[in-house]
């Protein structure tokens, strides 16, 4: 005879002992990050789901926001919660499952927000011809801003207001976008500057590097500027979502 708490925590040894480090290919079902910081989400192939949780001071070192329907490798120890006897994966690393992966989820993202309009061409404002002040928004210690500053200051001298974002990680997307609302909520006679034209920009960099400038929260801030939009996202050969919602891609 044996306790349910016997048998839970014999199971939860088993599991721990057996799966001591695995990594664990699957497709992200229901991401939810709590407000605890911690990320709750479901693992899932065709035949088969599985819960996963990373703590809070992992999730601050992930390299990307993890999204519904990404298909990610993740990295972690397999283990069980015994109040309701569910394992579950603790996460330690994720990475994506290939470029492929990401091409699917790029092209049936850009379909979506097509067809809300997001993209059409009537809703383009016009840059306007040297502008009196300019707003970047950028990392303030990479070498995008110095071009830009040499660039202008070669050409037409003129006002740059900087605002600093990571232009990757896991928050970078968000801080982006506030960033760009942030400009757009400027009064236009206060005591800073409102800019007549914005810029995003940051350098090249594999699709995983650019990711965050193809996540719905920062195209749909482009989408809704007021201020006319920019997008410099890394080389030419480079494509991102926010290059289809942007004024002008440069």
């Amino acid at each position: 005879e044996y306790t349910v708490s016997e048998i839970s925590h014999a199971v939860k040894r088993t599991l721990e002992g057996t799966f001591d480090r695995v990594r664990v290919r699957g497709e992200v079902g229901r991401p939810n990050y709590h407000s605890s910081g911690h990320l709750y989400l479901t693992l899932k192939d065709a035949d088969a789901a599985m819960d996963g949780v990373a703590w809070r001071g992992t999730v601050n070192k992930f390299k990307l926001r993890v999204v519904e329907g990404m298909e990610i490798i993740a990295t972690g120890r397999i283990s069980s919660y015994p109040k309701s006897s569910r394992y579950q994966i603790i996460i330690e690393t994720v990475e994506l499952a290939g470029e492929g992966a990401l091409l699917k989820l790029f092209e049936k993202r850009r379909e979506k927000l097509l067809g809300e309009g997001l993209f059409d061409a009537e809703k383009k404002i016009r840059i306007p011809y040297l502008p009196s002040t300019i707003g970047v928004v950028t990392s303030p210690t990479g070498a995008v801003i110095r071009d830009i500053l040499q660039r202008l200051d070669d050409r037409f001298p003129r006002e740059v207001l900087l605002w600093p974002v990571p232009v990757q990680g896991n928050s970078a997307a968000e801080k982006i976008a506030d960033a760009i609302k942030g400009f757009n909520a400027l009064p236009k006679d206060g005591k800073i500057k409102k800019p007549a034209v914005l810029i995003i920009a940051r350098g090249g960099g594999s699709i995983e590097d650019l990711w965050q400038f193809n996540e719905e929260v920062v195209v749909r801030a482009v989408a809704e500027s007021e201020i006319p939009v920019i997008s410099a996202i890394g080389h030419e050969t480079d494509t991102t979502l926010i290059d289809f919602a942007a004024d002008l891609r440069a």
